[in-house]
């Protein structure tokens, strides 16, 4: 069972940046593929970016050239480098990981998940 830890939440200006980590617990082929989706109050969990073990990546058009998706696989973490934030952006960020290397947009293609960590964008 894979667990994942997010870290590097919190409340930042309109324009401001910040970078969320999520941790895995091991390495296994269980993180083959990981994301990050996030929910804003009132709605539904929303697809954010996703990346392979190889690095190459995906993201949702209202993130794309704002945010960067990477991975240290020594690590076993994720990062989500954000840019230019919005007040849009404000949401409960989530890491996800499935044992699959293709990526997936939909949350209920990733068996595994972190607790979550608040992003408030303040305008």
């Amino acid at each position: 069972q894979v667990q994942l830890v997010e870290s590097g939440g919190g409340l930042v200006q309109a324009g401001g940046s910040l970078r969320l980590s999520c941790a895995a617990s091991e390495r296994t082929a269980g993180s083959d593929a990981m994301a990050w989706f996030r929910q804003a109050p009132g709605k539904g969990r929303e697809f954010v970016a996703a990346v392979r073990w190889s690095s190459s990546s995906y993201y949702a058009d209202s993130v794309k050239g704002r945010f960067t998706i990477s991975r240290d696989n020594v690590k076993d973490t994720v990062y989500l480098q954000m840019k230019s934030l919005k007040p849009e952006d404000t949401a409960v960020y989530y890491c996800a990981a499935r044992p699959r290397s293709s990526i997936s947009t939909m949350d209920y293609d990733y068996p595994y998940w972190g607790q979550g960590t608040q992003v408030t964008v303040s305008s």
